[in-house]
């Protein structure tokens, strides 16, 4: 994306130099978008639908910022979308990872005894 943005900034060099004010604001318009793509982040897009959007905090964030393991964070996932996207059924696979470990911290905890 950064050869886009020196390649579209020659551009808008060039049509400056000519004065040429159809190809300045053509050059103008393209440097903007390419830097509105550049400024996109993954929060700002979403695959699959809508769900995470509306969210004060998505759940990837509060996972990331709170560092939390492949089983907590699926914990955290299910449960914040439950009543936007899966239903009763977020909440039973949410219940599915607790499952999981609750029994993998017992086998640690039984093992360390």
């Amino acid at each position: 994306m950064e050869k886009q943005m020196l390649k579209e900034l020659d551009r808008l060099e060039h049509a400056i130099g000519d004065g040429d004010p159809k190809m300045l604001r053509q050059a103008a318009d393209d440097l903007r978008m390419a830097v509105k793509v550049m400024a996109t982040t993954a929060n700002d897009t979403q695959v699959g639908g809508q769900h995470y959007k509306a969210k004060a905090i998505q759940p990837w964030d509060f996972i990331a910022a709170n560092q939390l393991g492949y089983f907590e964070g699926n914990i955290v996932k299910y449960v914040s979308r439950w009543r936007d996207k899966g239903g009763v059924d977020d909440l039973r696979k949410a219940r599915h990872y607790l499952d999981k470990l609750i029994e993998l911290q017992t086998k640690l905890e039984d093992n360390a005894a």
